[in-house]
């Protein structure tokens, strides 16, 4: 999200994450960025008064169908404390965002007493489920995207346009497959020819390097894939020619749209968790230049990225 929200034009004045590898890799792909290694429930937000954007990924399990969807009785759900620090903060516009599962009807309630908050905050909402797929990612990852304004930056607010993915994962991932001498590498690519499921990243508790439960990886498998678990490094020049290559750590993170110059920090496990549990870059860039255009209050036809100066805090 960080890194989609710079391209879109936001300059990060602090980045709240408690997990020590995921502080790791913000401090070692932008040492100007100011990473707070914290709780978000212990953090004391009143340093980042009146910015531009509040951005935040709050924890899936809560409302994910891979868990109990225990809403609100989950002691994992963060929307409230998303709520003080945005009551705090007062910011010009909020962004957050959560597993596609938070637009069922079970969770209608939760969804319309969030919006009561923010409104009484003094904000209009809006929610949309996006697909990566629809902005450049060839993933189809959806996710639950909310967006909130002050109602002077409303009528300059239109959610993005769709830009499908022109990649498939064949297309996407050839070079990578064939770095190591696979002989076989361009005949798999031809194969894999369709977008990629949902990247599951897991949790410190649940999940390790892997594609996913057995649905996920049997789309995997239609992709010539082996969502099993994850390759340390590419296949070589002797790859038994009837068996599916893994994926590694870095095509993943290429599959979810980070740029190959982005460093993962920790081990396998915990650098793939960081790629499996983003928000696509993408998805978050095209998401921010809507933001940055109402925050302009420009017509979004004639939005500029060079012309934009804005500061987020993104937890």
């Amino acid at each position: 999200m960080a890194l989609g929200l710079e391209n879109a034009g936001f300059d990060a004045v602090g980045l709240v994450e408690i997990d020590p590898d995921a502080c790791a890799t913000l401090r070692a792909n932008r040492p100007s960025w100011n990473v707070l290694e914290t709780d978000v429930r212990g953090f004391d937000p009143v340093g980042f008064r009146g910015v531009d954007l509040f951005a935040g990924g709050v924890p899936c399990p809560p409302f994910s169908v891979a868990g109990k969807q225990l809403g609100a009785n989950d002691d994992r759900d963060l929307f409230p404390t998303a709520l003080e620090m945005i009551e705090c903060i007062e910011p010009q516009s909020v962004l957050l965002e959560n597993v596609p599962g938070f637009a069922a009807r079970r969770f209608s309630g939760y969804r319309a007493a969030l919006a009561r908050r923010l409104h009484d905050l003094g904000y209009w909402v809006d929610w949309a489920v996006l697909n990566a797929s629809d902005h450049g990612v060839p993933q189809l990852r959806p996710r639950f995207i909310i967006v909130a304004l002050r109602e002077r930056f409303v009528p300059f607010f239109e959610w993005p346009a769709r830009t499908p993915a022109t990649q498939s994962v064949g297309e996407c991932l050839f070079d990578l497959m064939a770095e190591g001498g696979w002989q076989d590498a361009s005949a798999w690519a031809q194969g894999a020819n369709g977008i990629a499921p949902t990247l599951v990243g897991g949790s410190r508790k649940h999940g390790g390097a892997d594609l996913g439960p057995t649905r996920a990886r049997s789309a995997w498998r239609k992709l010539g894939v082996n969502g099993v678990s994850l390759a340390d490094s590419p296949p070589g020049p002797d790859f038994p020619a009837d068996t599916m290559p893994r994926l590694t750590v870095r095509m993943a993170a290429r599959l979810q749209g980070f740029p190959d110059s982005w460093r993962l920090m920790g081990r396998k496990t915990a650098a793939y968790r960081q790629v499996g549990n983003a928000l696509p870059p993408l998805v978050a860039e095209a998401v921010g230049r809507s933001l940055a255009c109402a925050l302009a209050q420009e017509d979004p036809a004639w939005r500029s990225k060079e012309q934009l100066s804005l500061q987020g805090l993104m937890g």
